[in-house]
């Protein structure tokens, strides 16, 4: 009842953000779901996860690059380190982690009340963006919530993954709104409401309901609303 008669008076709330932007992984829908259906691939293929693990903190950490794409240099550095030539660990990324994890969508449900939250949104006339660290759109199809958004894409497309700015400023672009008219939606302090907050937006943190602790690492200088269900994300930026 509380969540429909949000729904059902939207219209006379004031709308605080011209575009409300999300992160994906972690954020639309809970991480566990996602890591029981991993544990045959961490079992077989545990060597290359931690390899793109490492590479991927590396770039973070604003590695030199050797060329712009950065698909290559994830794959020189994950090459480095299983030893083997930077084309095969670039297939193998490719087909066992890019393409080998998508089907799994299909058996993953949304946080409760994404989808009614979405609609609001939508309905109210609120441009909705989607910036995720891996390519989102075939989970976008699997997670049926494709058509949702006015943008979406993965920040590797820049060059670069969160927090650099650079991917939050493409996004910006992407949405044709100013980023200090942007929300963004993330599960992360040091990647999603660091990274938001250094473009110039403001930032939304969701902590579910099985974390109890309040979170750590929200110094003075980044700026968050932190829920832990989507009625109270609904009601901040409608109300």
């Amino acid at each position: 009842m509380y969540f429909s008669a949000f729904c059902s008076i939207y219209k006379v709330m004031a709308v605080k953000f011209r575009a409300v932007a999300f992160d994906l992984d972690g954020t639309l829908y809970p991480n566990p779901a996602l890591y029981v259906r991993l544990v045959p691939f961490l079992v077989k293929e545990q060597r290359l996860l931690w390899a793109m693990y490492k590479a991927r903190m590396q770039l973070r950490r604003g590695v030199e690059l050797e060329t712009g794409d950065f698909y290559d240099n994830q794959a020189r550095i994950m090459g480095e380190i299983l030893g083997i030539s930077q084309g095969e660990a670039k297939e193998k990324t490719e087909k066992l982690i890019y393409r080998g994890w998508e089907p799994l969508f299909r058996k993953i449900s949304l946080f409760p009340h994404v989808r009614e939250t979405l609609d609001a949104f939508r309905k109210a006339e609120i441009r909705l963006g989607l910036l995720s660290d891996f390519p989102p759109e075939t989970k976008l199809e699997n997670l049926s919530i494709k058509e949702y958004w006015h943008s979406f894409f993965s920040s590797e497309e820049t060059g670069y993954l969160k927090p650099h700015p650079m991917p939050f400023l493409e996004l910006s672009r992407r949405m044709e709104t100013s980023p200090e008219e942007i929300l963004y939606v993330g599960n992360s302090i040091s990647y999603d409401v660091e990274g938001s907050n250094r473009a110039g937006m403001k930032a939304a943190l969701i902590r579910p309901g099985w974390k109890k602790r309040a979170p750590r690492g929200l110094g003075k200088n980044l700026s968050c609303f932190v829920f832990n269900d989507y009625r109270q994300l609904f009601d901040y930026v409608l109300n």
